[in-house]
């Protein structure tokens, strides 16, 4: 009986949302028809074609704030900030936000790697088709290289790649193996009070597995992101850990 009346109430508060939102998107739909309706009073422009047949209606962007993704508005900020102070000769990243590696690379030399080409191209960024996995450098040979939120879903099929219980280890050996003597690492994951995996999206790591594999590189800097708030305190819960490490020479 419990479970029949859980169900229920489930469902109740699942219609109660739908009808909500309708009332939401009814009420965002008739400002829209006021406004341009006001448009048309007022336009006396005859430079622009305006048309009901070009409507382009927009309802969900008139909000009290501009409303930002924490992880990658804080993660790719850190990192960005990181790698320019270092200005290396060259470097690479290894899966990230694509708009963080274009960014970078137009401030210093940057080769981007994934198993996915861009689809469109960039005159500043080099591209390498390649898997974190088997990653196309010779032992030892990179600078500076990022990887940001990208070992936490390896193995785990969601972008196409071979399921491997094991990827999200091999990918951060893999980007060590890379790494020249004194050079830096850029790596963030998610973390957790356990390691667990949130199938298929991305596992979340105990702090201290992650530090053991990233073993025996030097922790430079850890900064933390829970929810809103970018700080140098690990605390409890879900979050995103970023580390600048070194490889010791």
């Amino acid at each position: 009986m419990q479970v029949t009346l859980a169900n229920w109430r489930a469902s109740f508060r699942r219609m109660q949302n739908a009808f909500l939102e309708w009332l939401r998107y009814e009420k965002q739909l008739r400002a829209f028809r006021q406004e341009f309706q006001e448009y048309q009073r007022q336009n006396t422009n005859g430079s622009f074609l305006l048309s009901e047949k070009n409507l382009y209606p927009c309802l969900n962007d008139r909000t009290e704030q501009t409303l930002v993704e924490p992880t990658y508005f804080y993660q790719d900020a850190w990192a960005f900030e990181k790698i320019v102070k270092q200005h290396p000769q060259q470097h690479v990243d290894v899966g990230s936000h694509h708009k963080f590696v274009a960014l970078l690379s137009k401030v210093l030399p940057v080769t981007m790697v994934d198993l996915r080409p861009l689809s469109l191209p960039l005159d500043t960024l080099k591209f390498k088709k390649g898997s974190i996995l088997e990653l196309p450098f010779e032992n030892g040979c990179v600078e500076s290289l990022s990887s940001l939120c990208v070992v936490e879903h390896i193995g785990l099929g969601r972008y196409g790649d071979p399921i491997d219980p094991n990827g999200s280890e091999k990918a951060i050996h893999e980007l060590k193996r890379i790494v020249q003597p004194g050079g830096s690492l850029y790596l963030s994951l998610p973390l957790d009070d356990k390691n667990r995996i949130y199938f298929n999206a991305h596992r979340a790591f105990k702090e201290e597995y992650v530090l053991k594999l990233f073993e025996p590189f030097q922790i430079v800097e850890c900064r933390y992101i829970y929810g809103q708030n970018f700080g140098d305190r690990h605390k409890q819960g879900f979050g995103i850990g970023c580390y600048h490490l070194r490889c010791r020479q």
